[in-house]
C-alpha cells in the first residue's frame, strides 16, 4: 500500500462525506438566518423558537435527501471493496 493510494482512499471518503454533508448545512444555515431576522425583527429572544424550527426542517432534509445520500455512500463502498486487491498488495 503505497502513500498514494493512501492520500486517494482518504480524499474520496472526506470528499464524499462533505457533499453529503453539505445541502443538510446549508439548509440548516438558511433556516437559522431567517430566524434570526424574524426575530430581530420582532424582538423576540424565546431560545427554542431558534432550535425547534432548525431541529425540525434539518429531521425533514435528512428524510428527503436520504435516498441520495445512501447512494452517495454506498458508491464510495463499493469503490473501498473494490480497491480491497490493491491494498493487501
Amino acid at each position: 500500500m503505497t502513500q498514494e493510494l493512501v492520500v486517494s482512499i482518504l480524499s474520496d471518503v472526506f470528499y464524499t462525506t462533505f457533499l453529503i454533508i453539505l445541502p443538510i448545512l446549508g439548509i440548516s444555515l438558511v433556516v437559522g438566518i431567517f430566524i434570526s431576522i424574524f426575530q430581530a425583527a420582532t424582538s423576540i429572544q424565546e431560545t427554542t423558537l431558534t432550535f425547534v424550527p432548525k431541529i425540525l426542517i434539518t429531521g425533514i432534509a435528512i428524510i428527503i435527501l436520504l435516498p441520495w445520500m445512501m447512494d452517495q455512500m454506498i458508491t464510495i463502498t463499493v469503490k473501498l471493496i473494490n480497491m480491497f486487491p490493491a491494498v493487501i498488495r
